[in-house]
């Protein structure tokens, strides 16, 4: 019984070599589909030791039960509709196997995509041979997501959902995307005049960025922000248009560094103690609110940028007095503690 004529063989070699399948593959995968099909059109036949035999040069398809030819009239129409199947199936598992390869290569890049399909929880993104996934975890908060939006993502990685299929994720928040944008910005960062040495972020609020340079004479912060600032607004705009964005000069010393991370405070003093890795930094109760930030963000990011839990001290103006009132700033991603100095003649 013959699927396809002598046409077969031809045929089946051209989908292997277009599309990266091994012939042998497409064979054995035929093979069970159709004993599968023949025990649903014969369910009595459920228990039996079935094989099927697929001629590879001619296509020719027999159902074997003990090595004895039991192929029922007309079956050859099941046959060949079932080895299409497994054909395009096979077809659509390679070509799948082989956008996983593309992508791979480029993980840690930057992609422009277009948004196909948002369900109120993740979105999915058109970015060229393949849809990727934008979970809500990886989404700017508050960033809303229309079909057809365009949008400037990182790929994050490649992983397999439960059928064993490529599964690319994106990222709208993680900190590498402020990286890449600024190394796209800034012709400094991509020939190492200038290096980043952390990026932090709450993504669609606030990020900080740690820069430095071992060339005399080039200003890292200057580089990154621009002239009028256009480089640091043009990826403030890739983000959204909200996302402030603090460029700070990296610095050995861990005092300094510690007063850049909290700008634009003015610090009063800094004692650090390098065992527990803590900071006690004193202001003016004035300077208090900028080095707090508003719900604590920006010591919290001055923490995670600088890896010291941040202590903050308020002083009144006068350095004799000082306040009552204990002020907690809200932990957002470490333990920091906001506390003050209490006058005992008070």
């Amino acid at each position: 019984m013959t699927i396809i004529k002598t046409e077969f063989l031809l045929a089946l070699n051209q989908v292997a070599t277009e599309r990266g399948i091994s012939p042998e593959d497409v064979l054995s995968s035929i093979e069970a589909a159709i004993v599968a099909a023949y025990k649903r059109e014969y369910p009595k036949e459920m228990e039996s030791e079935l094989t099927a035999k697929v001629s590879k040069e001619t296509g020719e398809t027999k159902i074997l039960k003990n090595e004895v030819d039991i192929t029922p009239p007309g079956f050859g129409r099941i046959a060949a509709q079932t080895a299409k199947q497994v054909i395009l199936q096979k077809i659509r598992e390679a070509e799948k196997k082989t956008v996983a390869v593309h992508y791979q290569s480029q993980i840690g890049s930057l992609l422009k995509g277009r948004v196909i399909r948002y369900d109120g929880f993740n979105a999915y993104v058109d970015i060229g041979k393949t849809e990727a996934i934008l979970p809500k975890e990886e989404q700017i908060r508050n960033e809303q997501y229309q079909v057809n939006d365009n949008i400037l993502v990182y790929l994050k990685e490649i992983s397999q959902d439960k059928f064993g299929n490529p599964r690319i994720i994106i990222s709208r928040a993680d900190p590498r995307l402020i990286e890449e944008l600024f190394k796209r910005e800034v012709p400094e960062i991509s020939n190492n005049t200038v290096e980043i040495k952390k990026v932090v972020r709450e993504p669609g609020e606030r990020s900080k960025i740690a820069v430095t340079t071992t060339t005399g004479g080039v200003d890292p912060v200057g580089a990154c922000v621009g002239q009028k600032g256009v480089r640091v607004q043009t990826v403030t705009d890739e983000l959204g248009g909200q996302e402030k964005i603090d460029i700070i000069q990296w610095n050995a010393d861990q005092k300094l560094f510690l007063i850049a991370a909290l700008s634009p405070a003015k610090i009063t003093e800094v004692e650090i103690d390098e065992k527990t890795k803590r900071a006690k930094v004193t202001v003016d109760e004035k300077e208090a609110p900028l080095a707090i930030g508003r719900g604590g963000i920006n010591v919290n990011l001055a923490s995670r940028l600088t890896e010291f839990e941040i202590d903050i001290v308020q002083t009144k103006s006068k350095e004799s007095e000082k306040t009552v009132e204990a002020v907690v700033a809200p932990v957002i991603a470490s333990e920091n503690k906001v506390t003050e100095n209490v006058d005992d003649s008070k």
